[in-house]
């Protein structure tokens, strides 16, 4: 909806929708070439003016030389001085002119007579330009409109041994061969200025290729739109998102993955493995391979993962990850298990209930009236022994229900599940939906441990709390657990099971959750798990209470293995 909302406005914007539609690379390319042309011809004609002062330069120094040379030759001041300078001179002169390339050469008396001339016709005639310098012996040069036109020139003095100025010699080379010497060079500098530029505008056409590859044809437009929608969503999505290269390093990491994973100010630019996360969270980032709801511990906080590694051209780019708080939603499924697991005991005591009633019945029937009472009353006592004891000794109607519900769960799979005569819970500050996931995980693998152990298979549970804190003590009467793994136990995943099919469209249940779950619990609050063995495997549980000597328990808490 956004790229059709601002199309309309652009193709009635004409040119300054054209401009706005063209892509990165379409107007880096044109500015570019642009560039490239400028500098090109500038070039070009700065390498021409250089051409041009290299040559006046050089018909500069080549006129002083000559003047320079002739004024200084033997004999000259004799030549000056004779009856017919210009018969002994001009011959010399021509010879010299053409031998050296200038367009002139020129000697003349202080007067500034010509004594020779390129065209015998202005021997005798004065010369064109200032001489009063070269009289006071100074050589100098100038350009001058002479004879020949325009001219570059050196006029230097010929003096005898005293200094006397007896003569005058000066050469030249008109502008216009000095401007063919430097147009001689043009076409060089021309050709040298359009390999240039096609190398150049080459480069630039290939630059423009990989760079239209890597922005997709996008416009700067389209760029930016595309910054402040991503720029929003990252802000205001409420799952963490974290983009890992394929060197495992953190690209980008939204507030919500800062917050769920506690990650450091500068975790952007550094390793996975250098941001403190629990070990398989690591593992997971910095692997690059893809998951689907995996579930991972960080910190107190159950976390539903999902990666999905980035390929372009087969090659790995690295991959993006979504984190999701799953610990309030798998905090309730262990409470509505529980709840599953009554309702499941009370069906099955509802049909249980209505054999017997069937029973009693017949022996109603039958006009057998001591039988009926004594078979409809005998399964009840123990169970309402139980009910009534449990209303008495616990506050938590949650812990009550649970108990109840697990006790009668445990009688369906040949379990004999039994509540000490000490449990007593009163009000404790361990919200109840954490106790359920303590007792209930705890009495769960109980309960499954006492199946493959050998009869008589038993379950004994007692919660208590007092003034200095909350214990949950339960053992089974299973195959225990073995020293070396009780740490691994408490990880995400670790199972003695096969993952069952839970009937929800054939997704498989994730195992290895309830000890780990149990853990989050206990380290939240600063408590301890003690793993032990009697004739099966022991677990207890002990968590303080929140006073004035949380920070002491709190650097205390663990799990230790008596």
């Amino acid at each position: 909806m956004t790229g059709s909302s601002s199309g309309a406005p652009e193709r009635v914007g004409g040119r300054g929708a054209l401009r706005g539609r063209r892509s990165i690379a379409g107007q880096v390319l044109v500015l570019q070439v642009t560039l490239v042309v400028l500098l090109v011809v500038a070039a070009v004609a700065a390498s021409v003016l250089q051409a041009r002062h290299t040559a006046r330069r050089q018909a500069v120094d080549r006129v002083v030389a000559v003047a320079e040379t002739f004024a200084h030759v033997p004999g000259m001041v004799a030549a000056l001085r004779s009856t017919e300078p210009s018969s002994t001179l001009e011959p010399l002169v021509e010879a010299a002119r053409v031998r050296t390339g200038v367009d002139f050469l020129v000697v003349m008396n202080p007067a500034g007579t010509r004594y020779t001339h390129p065209d015998p016709s202005r021997i005798g005639q004065p010369f064109l330009g200032h001489i009063e310098r070269a009289l006071r012996g100074v050589a100098f040069t100038e350009t001058y409109s002479g004879t020949l036109g325009p001219s570059v020139r050196a006029v230097v003095p010929v003096t005898t041994g005293d200094g006397t100025v007896v003569g005058l010699v000066a050469a030249g080379i008109t502008v216009a061969n000095i401007s063919e010497t430097a147009g001689r060079q043009l076409p060089v500098l021309l050709a040298a200025g359009l390999g240039a530029l096609a190398l150049a505008v080459g480069g630039t056409v290939l630059v423009n290729r990989r760079l239209r590859r890597q922005t997709r044809g996008l416009g700067p437009v389209e760029i930016t739109r595309m910054y402040e929608h991503h720029d929003t969503v990252l802000h205001a999505v409420r799952e963490g998102v974290l983009i890992i290269d394929d060197q495992a390093k953190v690209l980008l990491a939204n507030d919500e993955a800062r917050r769920l994973l506690d990650l450091p100010v500068d975790a952007q630019g550094r390793r996975v493995a250098e941001l403190g996360l629990d070990p398989a969270t690591a593992e997971l980032f910095g692997s690059g391979r893809q998951a689907e709801d995996e579930v991972l511990l960080a910190g107190n906080r159950m976390l539903a993962v999902n990666a999905q590694p980035t390929v372009r051209d087969g090659k790995p780019l690295g991959s993006v990850v979504t984190v999701r708080d799953t610990t309030e939603l798998r905090a309730l499924t262990g409470e509505l298990d529980a709840v599953r697991g009554l309702a499941d005991a009370l069906r099955a005591q509802s049909h249980e209930a209505a054999n017997q009633l069937h029973v009693v019945v017949a022996l109603v029937q039958l006009d057998r009236l001591d039988e009926a009472v004594e078979f409809a009353t005998a399964g009840l006592a123990g169970s309402q022994q139980l009910t009534d004891r449990l209303l008495g000794a616990v506050d938590e109607p949650v812990l009550m229900a649970l108990l109840l519900g697990k006790t009668a769960q445990a009688a369906e799979r040949g379990v004999d599940l039994v509540i000490t005569d000490d449990t007593r819970f009163e009000m404790f500050d361990v919200e109840s939906a954490e106790l359920v996931t303590v007792v209930g995980n705890l009495i769960d693998n109980a309960i499954e441990a006492a199946e493959v152990g050998d009869p008589p298979r038993r379950v004994t549970v007692a919660v208590c709390s007092d003034h200095d804190g909350l214990m949950v003590r339960v053992a089974d009467s299973g195959p225990g657990l073995d020293p070396s793994q009780v740490a691994a136990a408490f990880e995400r995943g670790w199972t003695t099971k096969a993952s069952t099919s839970s009937g929800d469209g054939g997704h498989g249940r994730a195992r290895g959750l309830g000890l780990a779950l149990v853990r989050q619990v206990v380290r939240r609050h600063g408590g301890q798990i003690e793993v032990g063995r009697e004739c099966g495997a022991v677990f207890t549980v002990r968590i303080p209470r929140q006073d004035a000597t949380e920070p002491a328990r709190r650097a205390t808490a663990g799990l230790t293995t008596p």
